[in-house]
């Protein structure tokens, strides 16, 4: 197994990507969300890649248009079908070897794998899908937690016994606590239409999705709230932040796409 920088075209632009060989029909090409780069934020995508190829499965990460190594402007995630459709493209090209391809991505990388329809791709695996209308990282008001979430935040903390002792104490900023009462009990948002184009998006994939929701992430949370909570895809990872990043859920994270790629 080895790691190779590589490009690819896009129409007339050139894409970085790196591909981590291993013998395996079965690809995984990985998605970046947002303006985040292959490597993924502290290197947690390239990592993932080595892990995965050790087991047998080569791994596809690429820069999407405007980002990173890659040429030409970055229109966003409602705007990255081609980019990921070439990347797709030139997987297969350089590892001739699979047949098949299980894309995953985190974030507005999610949704934007629903958004094309599953891309072409064999398998899905959705983390954290992104269903508010903004692009990532713009500031927006009603990104606060759904009004569940914070219930839930507020119930879990006054059955803490140290929570407790802070409140009675003095310890909590009473009018923060006031503000978070009043979000929980506050009018329904309006229904996001862009949780509606992924519910179409892949309401004809004939593949295999997972959705993978890590608990404790405010995005995950807004998914949702969009969504239906029933879903048998979703499966949920207690405790998570967005990036995953404790051991714990690493190795959950990795589980997860281990499974899918052997299906």
């Amino acid at each position: 197994m080895s790691r190779l920088p590589l490009s690819f075209g896009c129409g007339t632009l050139h894409l970085a990507a790196t591909l981590d060989t291993a013998p395996g029909t079965t690809g995984l090409l990985i998605v970046s969300g947002g303006n985040e780069i292959r490597a993924g934020p502290f290197a947690g995508q390239a990592q993932l890649a080595a892990r995965i190829a050790r087991a047998g499965f080569p791994v596809f990460r690429f820069d999407r248009r405007g980002v990173g190594d890659s040429e030409g402007e970055n229109r966003g995630f409602r705007h990255s079908a081609r980019d990921i459709g070439a990347a797709l493209e030139a997987f297969r090209a350089i590892a001739p070897q699979v047949s098949r391809v299980v894309a995953f991505g985190n974030c507005d990388a999610a949704s934007a794998l629903m958004l094309a329809g599953g891309a072409g791709m064999a398998g899905l695996v959705l983390s954290n899908p992104w269903t508010i209308e903004h692009e990532p990282g713009g500031d927006d008001p009603n990104t606060t937690p759904p009004r569940a979430a914070i219930r839930a935040r507020y119930l879990e903390k006054l059955t803490n016994s140290r929570d407790v002792a802070r409140l009675l104490s003095g310890g909590v900023d009473l009018r923060k606590l006031a503000r978070g009462l009043a979000r929980s009990v506050g009018p329904v948002p309006a229904p996001s239409n862009l949780a509606g184009e992924m519910r179409d998006g892949i309401a004809g994939f004939a593949g295999e999705v997972r959705i993978l929701l890590a608990t404790a992430d405010r995005t995950a949370q807004m998914f949702e709230a969009a969504w239906d909570r029933n879903d048998p895809r979703i499966r949920r990872c207690e405790g998570a932040g967005h990036a995953y990043v404790e051991p714990q859920h690493r190795d959950w994270l990795e589980a997860q796409i281990l499974s899918a790629l052997r299906a």
